[in-house]
């Protein structure tokens, strides 16, 4: 049965997800939202599950771990029989500088060599196209098997023997292998030379870019791991954020919330490269940054949509995918995403507060300037027009609208931080203009969501049920942290949304429901809330149990299950990995204090 306990291996133009007994059960080439072209995932029915995956079976198999190499992206797993034979699986995709660039081929690299004993194991190497409706033809050579589809080709080759891969026939393992599978080209050497060479400077390549974060004294590998995930979502051919790697893992068992992930969310993106941007990793928020001033360029009347394909395109239609069963058979299985019609008026002050740290952080290649100003000021004209409009919400409520708090709010960022931007490059009088327009809203704000009889702000104007953003006021600076209302903003939501040692987004009903599971960025997100109101031992143990709900790997998916800690939802999810690493900054002792 599937399970969310898998690793993710990628280099920025793709990733792969690996379960713990080495089989390739998702992967989408040659980019993040294309057709996967590995897709056990979600085909884990007994019916279904003969295709769409990449295994290498360890006859009599027993056990294994699995692991990544110290401050990398390499994943390694051991698998062992019941007769004392073991093999070793590393996995990664490569990436390095090369000619002044970075090398990031839509390649997935496979060693495998022997530990102990006479092991045999078998290779099943059977991609699907069409999302898992067919399998691609083959042509083969001597060292080379060609995969043929109608949009991507692929080759693998190997030292291994062809006909044993082609025919699925177990054989001893007696030396080490390797198989490189990627585009339809020629290796330049042996694919043994290029295997080791490649694994060389991958290793390197993560090696040095962990050494330049800023990372917190405490829990560093937790930390470091994160960072290298949200790196692997970040597609850098147009510097775009995935959500997820995944569609369609349910956000709790048989719910019918399964979406596709596999996109752009302003909303997503702009907390992923200020995080980044905090342990000092520039690159990834000035990819961004180019992505998202593309996208508004060319915007009509200047409005963003809430999502978006890494390409930039908003043609996101929904569908259901009827040829793959779904996540242990929980459909439906979902490719595109309706909520790229809706509208989000949070959208505004995310892209505005991603733009913010250029103007300010002198560490940017190209900083902001009043060119750049000028083009956001649009941004901030709509957020002063929406700000007290109904919209679907961070949540993406699909049947109704209401005027969101945290919509609000954003409005009222993205004013306040064009005021910032303009006083900085000493624009006076736009500094001024929008200083004011940030005043009224934050008093139109608390005129209409604040509830004096719950001593609470509110989800929407005027209602009374409660959602977790709420726990951003202070966040974005909307509260102060000495505000009694932030104290009672926090203190109702811990009331009404906490489930243990986890937080519920909201807890009304919505299109499907109520919500049964956790949704994990909440959690972090209520962390944060008590260690600024003073209550820092709670926030670390709080933060302790979260770091006892990831994977064997360090990673979180969307949601967790408040009574068994199963992970649900998409994954990685990169909303989780943020909280994460933003937590451990905050609670951290300092580096002064350690020693």
């Amino acid at each position: 049965m599937s399970n969310l306990n898998l690793g993710l291996v990628g280099n920025g133009s793709y990733g792969a997800l690996i379960n713990q007994q080495g089989e390739v059960v998702w992967a989408c080439m040659p980019r993040f939202d294309s057709d996967p072209v590995f897709c056990s995932l979600l085909m884990d029915t007994k019916e279904a599950k003969d295709h769409g995956m990449y295994t290498v079976d360890l006859l009599d198999y027993h056990r294994s771990e699995q692991y990544y190499l110290t401050n990398t992206a390499i994943l390694i797993t051991k698998l062992y029989d019941s007769r004392g034979g073991a093999i070793q699986i590393t996995d990664f995709a490569p990436r390095f500088k090369q000619f002044g660039r970075t090398f990031r081929p839509v390649t997935l690299v496979r060693q495998i060599k022997p530990l102990t004993g006479n092991a045999r194991i078998r290779i099943r190497l059977r991609p699907a196209h069409d999302y898992g409706a067919a399998r691609p033809t083959t042509t083969h050579g001597s060292n080379h098997i060609r995969y043929i589809a109608p949009d991507l080709v692929l080759r693998l080759t190997t030292d291994a023997s062809v006909t044993a891969i082609l025919d699925e026939i177990p054989f001893v393992l007696d030396d080490t292998i390797t198989l490189v599978l990627g585009p339809d080209e020629t290796l330049y050497e042996s694919v043994t030379d290029v295997g080791r060479e490649f694994f060389e400077k991958t290793h390197a390549y993560w090696r040095e870019w962990i050494r330049y974060l800023g990372i917190p004294y405490e829990w560093q590998e937790a930390v470091i791991r994160a960072a290298i995930t949200l790196k692997l979502n970040a597609f850098e051919d147009t510097g775009a954020i995935i959500a997820a790697m995944t569609t369609s893992i349910p956000e709790a068992g048989n719910s019918g919330r399964n979406w596709d992930y596999r996109y752009c969310w302003i909303r997503d993106g702009h907390f992923v490269v200020g995080t980044l941007n905090r342990l000092g990793a520039t690159k990834t928020l000035e990819g961004y940054l180019h992505y998202i001033i593309n996208i508004a360029s060319v915007s009509h009347n200047h409005q963003l949509r809430p999502v978006l394909r890494i390409n930039g395109r908003s043609d996101l239609e929904e569908k259901i995918v009827e040829t793959l069963p779904g996540y242990r058979g929980m459909g439906p299985v979902r490719i595109g995403n309706q909520a790229f019609t809706q509208l989000q008026n949070d959208v505004y002050g995310s892209a505005i507060v991603a733009t913010t740290h250029v103007f300010f952080d002198q560490r940017m290649k190209r900083p902001g300037d009043a060119a750049l100003f000028e083009r956001l000021e649009p941004l901030g004209e709509i957020a002063v027009t929406v700000h007290d409009k109904p919209d679907s919400g961070l949540w993406e409520l699909r049947n109704e609208t209401r005027v969101h708090t945290f919509s609000s709010v954003m409005c009222w960022v993205a004013c306040d931080q064009l005021a910032k931007i303009a006083k900085h490059l000493r624009l006076e009088n736009r500094a001024s203009y929008w200083r004011g327009h940030a005043d009224t809203i934050h008093k139109v704000i608390c005129e209409n969501a604040w509830d004096s009889k719950q001593k609470t702000f509110v989800q929407n104007f005027g209602g009374e049920d409660l959602d977790a953003s709420l726990l951003l006021l202070n966040e974005f600076g909307f509260l102060a942290a000495d505000d009694p209302r932030f104290a009672g903003t926090v203190s109702a939501i811990e009331r009404q949304l906490r489930r243990g040692n986890l937080l519920l987004r909201y807890a009304g009903e919505d299109d499907f429901g109520k919500p049964e599971n956790a949704f994990t960025a909440c959690t972090f997100w209520y962390i944060n809330a008590l260690a600024v109101l003073g209550r820092k031992d709670e926030a670390r143990s709080l933060f302790e149990n979260m770091l006892a709900c990831r994977n064997h790997l360090g990673l979180l998916s969307e949601d967790i299950d408040p009574t068994t800690g199963e992970l649900w939802g998409n994954f990685p999810q990169t909303y989780s990995m943020v909280g994460l690493i933003d937590s451990a900054m905050r609670l951290s002792k300092p580096w002064r204090e350690a020693f």
